[in-house]
C-alpha cells in the first residue's frame, strides 16, 4: 500500500523529464529539476508522515473486525483522487497544444472558429471522463 505513494513522485519525475526533453530552454528546465527535486523529496515524507496514522487506524478496524471495508475506501479514495489527477493533467496538455493551434487557425482564417472550437471542447473532455470515473469509483465504496 506504501509503494504506490512512494513510487509516485519517480513516475512523475521520468513523465516529466520525457515532456522536457523536446525543450531547449535553460530556465524551464532549470525550474523543471528544481520542482522535480521538491516532489521527489516533499512528498515521500508526507506519505510517511500520514501513513502511520493511517496504519494504526486500519489495524484497530481490523481487530474491530471491519479491517476490509476501512481499506478498501482508503484505496478507492486515492483511485479517485489518481483518476482526476491524471485525467485533468492530460486534458490540460491536449487543451494548450490544440488551443494554440486553434489561435493561429482561426488568426488566418476566421471561418474555422466553430470547428476549432468543437476539437478543444473534445480535449477538455478528457477532464470530464476522469471525474466521470472518479464519481464510478466513490459510488462503490
Amino acid at each position: 500500500m506504501t509503494t504506490l505513494p512512494l513510487a509516485l513522485p519517480a513516475l512523475v519525475l521520468v513523465g516529466l523529464t520525457l515532456f522536457t526533453r523536446r525543450h531547449a530552454d535553460t530556465r524551464r528546465l532549470r525550474r523543471f529539476v528544481i520542482g522535480s527535486v521538491v516532489v521527489v523529496l516533499v512528498v515521500p515524507v508526507l506519505v510517511l508522515l500520514v501513513t502511520p496514522d493511517s496504519a494504526t487506524a486500519a489495524y484497530a478496524a481490523v481487530q474491530a473486525g471491519g479491517g476490509a471495508v476501512a481499506a478498501d475506501r482508503g484505496t478507492a479514495f486515492i483511485a479517485a483522487a489518481i483518476a482526476v489527477a491524471g485525467s485533468s493533467l492530460g486534458a490540460a496538455a491536449a487543451v494548450a497544444y490544440t488551443g494554440a493551434a486553434a489561435l493561429a487557425a482561426v488568426s488566418e482564417k476566421p471561418e474555422l472558429f466553430g470547428r476549432s472550437i468543437v476539437i478543444v471542447g473534445l480535449a477538455e473532455g478528457i477532464a470530464i471522463y476522469g471525474l466521470i470515473i472518479a464519481v464510478l469509483i466513490l459510488g462503490r465504496v
